[in-house]
């Protein structure tokens, strides 16, 4: 059995920065990867995932620009999108190759499981360290559907690994997976349905998110099956046969299932070290990532937290932190995210009737996308800016932004929010005309009682 300071499982990218520190720091660090390194994010979610959408995004923008007066015939090279694809994603990949290797890491490309109390097992090598952190991340969940094991089904983990643009897409799932690569597809030709379990798409947000970009979505051609379950999958000659729970069948070349996400912790065997998770199979941690395994951590949505590659950076940015005997938990900062459909949301913060929720005296305001100068000008009519605000102390709770490039726009937020501003100061600054951010000043002054945000003539 080797000894080793530090044990690190899984290369996510809380996981990977951790490491490679402490690697730097002179201790010697083993790092278990089952998969391959990078964790989700580089190899079948933010790296791919952009890439893929940048194509679709600017095929679906040609083919909008008619309202400007503007055709175009769109010619898409699937082939050639996912290639690109995949060597973004491979470079990406190399690079933390020799970030690691660069550090002194020593990597063992296997599944991790405990044997002992922070001792761990893989590849034919056991280690012991008096610290061990775990960050396996999640995968996607998969439904017992009748028919649909054993079927060429796709979920995100081996999308990006599509040679041949399918004439036809069934997605199951309404939430930011689904919508995302579903409009993705369908704006590179496609022929798209998604069925959704229950009466909108993205429940978890606002029901107005929800009825813009069921709006967008149709506006792309897709269409919506509401209130509905998959009952019965069967696959024969390359076409999947899906029964729908209201008796309808549909028929397709490709069906990604994106209804939700399970941790990797499966094979850990964490109870060996003592470690507890929850009926989920979540690892259990406190405020400052400890499990219940003295020297043991978990980081990242392993361990339930908010399943966004910036929050699992900044855990590891926490966890170190606390490691060194500052005074950070796991939820010390304001949190902000992005849905890159288009329109995009960018969401930071609490809702209207969250605050409501939790007895705050919270007001909202709320601009349309059609009062905003440049929307107008731009051609993009969908969507809104609201921001959340307390009436008691006048500070800035959250914000719900639906619109173009908005995952941008959100940090103006993000930032007021850390800073512990409150809306004044933003109604106060002068913005540049004509901008998308110009409106940001103009939905804090309708907590004036002003009535023409967002003016052209302004």
């Amino acid at each position: 059995m080797e000894t080793a300071d530090v044990i690190v499982i899984g290369s996510g990218q809380g996981g990977i920065p951790l490491a490679v520190d402490f690697a730097k720091e002179g201790r010697k660090v083993v790092l278990f990867e089952r998969d391959a390194l990078g964790g989700s994010c580089i190899n079948y979610g933010c790296t791919p995932s952009k890439a893929f959408l940048a194509a679709a995004h600017a095929a679906g923008r040609a083919r909008q620009a008619k309202k400007l007066g503007i055709h175009t015939e769109v010619k898409v090279d699937f082939p050639a999108v996912m290639e690109r694809v995949r060597e973004i994603r491979n470079s990406f990949n190399q690079g933390i190759q020799k970030r690691l290797d660069n550090a002194g890491v020593k990597i063992v490309c296997a599944e991790a499981s405990f044997v002992g109390e922070r001792t761990v097992s893989g590849g034919n090598i056991t280690v012991e360290a008096p610290l061990v952190i775990i960050n396996t991340g999640t995968s996607a969940l998969v439904p017992e559907t009748p028919g649909l094991a054993g079927t060429p089904y796709l979920t995100n983990r081996n999308f990006f690994d599509l040679k041949a643009l399918p004439s036809r897409l069934l997605v199951i799932g309404g939430g930011y997976i689904g919508l995302e690569l579903g409009q993705g597809l369908a704006r590179l030709g496609s022929q798209t349905h998604l069925i959704v379990r229950g009466d909108r798409v993205l429940d978890r947000e606002e029901a107005d998110v929800s009825k813009v970009l069921a709006e967008a979505l149709q506006q792309d051609g897709i269409e919506l099956h509401f209130g509905v379950n998959v009952n019965q999958v069967a696959h024969e000659n390359d076409v999947f046969k899906v029964t729908l729970s209201s008796g309808e069948q549909l028929q397709t070349e490709a069906l990604l299932v994106v209804i939700g996400r399970k941790p990797n912790t499966g094979g850990l065997n964490a109870a060996k070290s003592g470690i507890e998770l929850d009926e989920q199979g979540f690892i259990k941690i406190n405020d400052q990532f400890h499990t219940t395994c003295s020297g043991v951590y978990a980081i990242g949505d392993a361990a339930k937290q908010p399943a966004f590659t910036h929050v699992s950076w900044e855990d590891y940015r926490r966890l170190k932190a606390i490691l060194c005997g500052e005074n950070r938990t796991r939820n010390d900062r304001v949190l902000g995210y992005a849905i890159y459909t288009e329109p995009q949301v960018g969401r930071v913060g609490i809702t209207l009737e969250q605050a409501q929720k939790h007895g705050i005296n919270a007001r909202a305001v709320t601009l349309p996308m059609s009062q905003i100068a440049r929307a107008i000008e731009w051609g993009h009519d969908l969507g809104f800016y609201r921001m959340v605000i307390d009436s008691d102390t006048d500070k800035i709770l959250g914000a719900t932004l639906v619109g173009y490039e908005t995952a941008e726009l959100v940090h103006v937020f993000l930032d007021l929010m850390e800073a512990g501003a409150t809306w004044q100061l933003l109604e106060r600054s002068v913005h540049i005309h004509p901008t998308y951010g110009e409106a940001l000043p103009s939905l804090a002054r309708l907590l004036l009682g002003d009535n023409m945000p967002g003016c052209p003539n302004r």
